[in-house]
């Protein structure tokens, strides 16, 4: 077995701050620092240099994490092969993704999975996509869906393996009576003189809308911020600014919108991600997952590929 102490200073060094990576393991910050003292001392070297309200990582700290990655990976992978010549399954297959996956995917795929795997509880995660890969380093998580910004760790992390799933179009929401909305499709700079209706700041869907107004050459005028995709459309149903939406995203009836889709250059889109820990794609029940999401992933595009957005809603 690993030195639990490894995954400790994985997690101190994923979220910056001793307290955050215990909070994160359900443990006491000073449970955690004293699990990291008692590994510096057996190893004689020092982990961890205090840096204001955060820690700085020395660099006997990061050869020790380097190392830790692929003890990681190959312990994934063993796992994997394990279960795969009839050795005990996960037992609980946990799912997490943001609201559209947890949505519009996860839900099938977890029908999907109780057929082939009836011994298999399906546990599915509604999470922001940071959130997701914290709850696959803690093993919180086993497999999540993720819309890719900036934040994120990178493709080529070490600690993960990641895969592009869908792309997925985004869509402008107006008032039915707004002079754009009988039109098949705009361009985003079309609307750059409407008050607009966000996310908070922070979150992905915030930073994604503020990129492609960017790109498309102006900065929206934030009037309201909204969380849920029902709230963004009463406000502009009650002609209270406009919104974008994803493509996937469903909205309930009743509300007097209409979805346009946007057109040119650019023509945003986000692009989704599956991520697992690295080495663990193989193992029967995750593969079985992929397989899934890849199968609901072809479905969607070619609904979205097929279907004009339905106005109005």
């Amino acid at each position: 077995m690993i030195d639990h102490r490894l995954h400790v200073l994985r997690m101190v060094a994923s979220h910056g701050t001793v307290t955050a990576a215990a909070r994160a393991l359900n443990y006491t910050p000073s449970a955690v620092s004293h699990q990291l003292r008692s590994l510096a001392r057996e190893l004689e070297v020092t982990l961890l240099v205090q840096e204001g309200r955060g820690v700085r990582l020395t660099p006997a700290a990061r050869t020790l994490l380097a190392h830790a990655d692929e003890l990681y990976a190959r312990w994934e992978e063993m796992r994997a092969d394990l279960a795969a010549t009839g050795g005990r399954g996960l037992g609980t297959l946990r799912l997490c993704g943001f609201s559209t996956a947890a949505a519009t995917l996860l839900p099938q795929v977890a029908k999907h999975l109780r057929t082939v795997h009836p011994a298999t509880v399906v546990q599915i995660i509604e999470a922001d996509p940071e959130e997701c890969y914290d709850l696959l380093l803690a093993d919180q998580a086993d497999v999540a869906v993720v819309v890719a910004t900036a934040s994120l760790p990178p493709t080529v992390d070490p600690r993960f393996d990641q895969e592009p799933l869908l792309d997925d179009p985004l869509d402008v929401l107006l008032p039915t009576d707004h002079p754009l909305a009988t039109r098949s499709s705009v361009r985003l700079s079309q609307t750059a003189a409407e008050p607009w209706i966000l996310d908070r700041p922070g979150r992905p869907y915030h930073q994604l809308v503020l990129a492609a107004c960017t790109d498309a050459g102006f900065a929206p005028a934030i009037a309201h911020q909204a969380t849920e995709w029902e709230t963004a459309a009463a406000l502009v149903a009650a002609g209270l600014g406009i919104a974008m939406i994803p493509r996937l995203a469903r909205l309930p009836a009743g509300y007097a919108v209409a979805r346009v889709q946007l057109h040119g250059d650019p023509s945003p889109s986000r692009h989704i991600l599956t991520s697992v820990r690295r080495g663990s794609a193989h193992h029967p029940e995750i593969a079985t997952t992929l397989d899934a999401l890849r199968d609901a992933a072809v479905r969607s595009q070619q609904t979205l590929r097929g279907d004009e957005p339905p106005r109005p809603v």
